[in-house]
């Protein structure tokens, strides 16, 4: 029973509801909770996945029953031994380890283009910012303990003084928010699992939605149509340099979309956003803690 009810969890989360929460309006319009609700989500499957594989490999006679062990009350249950959770732990060490080879190699990344830009680049205080020489328009951030916002030379040239505060504005958007961080723990989810539905659409939406946070930030500073003419001068005049996924872009993801959410008010998510953000990743031990018949 208690395996049934996590194979038929997996689904729900896994697969159903990502095609039905992608492109949504309401997470649109709270990117910030829409990237939490996609983050509890793959942590929700990541859990449910492993509570079901202790379920599977645990041996005869000694079926796990989730949090059962430490909650003895729920369910007169055997305590699971500590060599039933071999296969959790081991994945568990797997997906810290692809999440730590993942950091290191965008650190390394950000590093290197940060001595580069140290060499090169002119400092602009006034603007708080490093142009670069280069002909090629772009505006982006390098994040980290030493973080960065760089503007090429054909930027500078392409925006005027409002368009240029109104992409500078959005990269220290990304750096406030750690935004980094988040879009790390939904690559190494895409890396482990990317044809599941979850992470592929996962991956792609939490991306949006941390550049939307971005624009929201910007907007503090600089008007809707002030922030929509940058982002589409810097999309149609093509992409400049940048170290790759190691750094944030202000035109680089889902301009259309962006611009189109700049210029409507849509609806705000409904509470149950928010529950569901907090409730999803505990939810798998809830079921594995369910009776059994």
């Amino acid at each position: 029973m208690t395996l049934a009810l996590l194979a038929l969890h997996l689904l729900l989360v896994g697969v159903l509801l990502p095609r039905r929460l992608a492109g949504s309006p309401r997470l649109q319009a709270r990117p910030a909770l829409g990237a939490a609700v996609w983050l509890a989500l793959m942590a929700s499957f990541g859990t449910g996945l492993l509570l079901a594989a202790h379920h599977l490999l645990a041996p005869l006679g000694h079926e796990p029953a989730g949090l059962v062990g430490l909650l003895p009350h729920l369910e007169p249950a055997v305590a699971p031994h500590a060599h039933d959770w071999w296969a959790p732990a081991a994945a568990g060490g797997a997906v810290a380890a692809v999440t730590a080879v993942l950091a290191a190699r965008a650190a390394r990344a950000r590093r290197r283009h940060r001595e580069t830009l140290d060499l090169v680049a002119t400092r602009d205080r006034a603007r708080r910012l490093l142009v670069l020489e280069d002909p090629r328009p772009a505006v982006y951030c390098l994040p980290g303990r030493r973080a960065r916002v760089v503007a090429t030379r054909g930027a500078v040239e392409l925006l005027d003084e409002r368009g240029l505060a109104a992409a500078v504005a959005h990269e220290y958007g990304h750096l406030r928010g750690r935004h980094h961080l988040v879009l790390l723990a939904a690559d190494t989810f895409a890396l482990l699992l990317g044809r599941l539905p979850l992470a592929r659409l996962g991956r792609a939406e939490v991306a949006l939605l941390l550049e939307m946070a971005a624009d929201d930030a910007a907007l503090a500073r600089v008007t809707p149509g002030e922030l929509a003419g940058a982002l589409c001068a810097l999309a149609t005049a093509g992409a400049g340099p940048g170290p790759g996924p190691a750094s944030l872009a202000a035109a680089s993801t889902g301009v259309l979309a962006r611009v189109q959410r700049l210029a409507r008010t849509p609806a705000p998510p409904t509470p149950a956003y928010r529950l569901a953000a907090l409730a999803a990743p505990l939810l798998p031990y809830l079921l594995a803690c369910a009776p059994h018949p």
